[in-house]
């Protein structure tokens, strides 16, 4: 026995964390380079003295953020609580929808049931942008272009979601468990509200997280259906600042300021991941333990 398998150490485990190891540093070098990057000005994000990956000798990170709430009457705090109401009406109502339909495909047989769910399954493959130029010509009939709901109600469909929640659901929720319920005399509702729904909380806090960050991060669909600026994410938002630092010679300079509030913009994203993962790792216990 080597002295490596003494200690518990494989080659091959020692190369699988060196390639983990890889992966995390290739993943996290870009979002370092946007902290950093957010505490520089204008001059300093440009400047061939110092790293890109390091700070400057001036912290300009709160001058940045007064910049961000004078420039343009402050517009950026509104595109930023407009994607806020986007994630959370439109994520939210997707988590809500997509367990509502995922119990019902895993849990009842009705007709058609099987088709149903194949045209679920094939509209996870169809492309998102390839369905804003339909979607944009049907919501110019309803009126409801350059509107909130806009962008909204096409956040309220998640296919994925939908399949998530059904393949747990089969799963984490056996047949016998709910027919016990029923003998005890717990009708439909009260059966998915105080048996199904609490074991459908992990994949439940998933889907909410992964509809939450679609909507959050969703540009094309916006772009394309909203005119009026106080209407922008802040993806959009900060896009078309972007696209005016490049006008031209004349145009004025924003890179310090569209810099600061993408990080600003991930801020809330982050937090919601480190509020919601434990339920994760309560499910992957449950898991174990089953």
């Amino acid at each position: 026995m080597t002295k490596a398998q003494v200690h518990g150490y494989q080659p091959k485990r020692i190369g699988s964390h060196v390639f983990l190891v890889i992966l995390c540093v290739y993943f996290l070098i870009p979002l370092w380079w946007l902290i950093v990057a957010s505490t520089k000005s204008n001059a300093a994000l440009f400047t061939s003295t110092g790293s890109a990956l390091w700070f400057s000798d001036h912290f300009s990170f709160f001058a940045n953020v007064q910049g961000l709430s004078t420039y343009q009457n402050g517009i950026y705090w509104t595109w930023l609580g407009n994607s806020l109401l986007y994630a959370v009406v439109g994520g939210g109502g997707a988590t809500i929808i997509s367990v509502m339909a995922g119990y019902g495909f895993a849990k009842y047989r009705f007709k058609g049931r099987g088709f149903l769910f194949m045209l679920v399954l094939g509209s996870v493959m169809v492309p998102a942008t390839a369905l804003v130029l339909p979607l944009f010509m049907m919501f110019s009939k309803l009126s409801l272009v350059n509107t909130m709901w806009a962008v909204i109600l096409p956040s309220l469909l998640s296919p994925v979601g939908t399949y998530l929640i059904r393949v747990y659901c089969q799963d984490a929720l056996p047949d016998e468990l709910m027919d016990a319920a029923r003998v005890d005399g717990a009708n439909e509702l009260r059966l998915f509200w105080s048996v199904g729904l609490p074991q459908l909380r992990p994949a439940l806090v998933t889907v909410l997280l992964l509809s939450v960050v679609a909507t959050w991060n969703n540009f094309f669909l916006p772009q394309i259906m909203l005119s009026s600026p106080r209407l922008y994410p802040v993806t959009v938002g900060l896009y078309n600042w972007l696209v005016h630092s490049n006008a031209g010679s004349g145009a004025e300079q924003v890179w310090y300021l569209v810099v600061s509030g993408a990080f600003i913009s991930i801020v809330p994203l982050i937090v919601v991941f480190l509020t919601l993962q434990r339920y994760w790792q309560s499910g992957l216990a449950l898991g174990a333990l089953k």
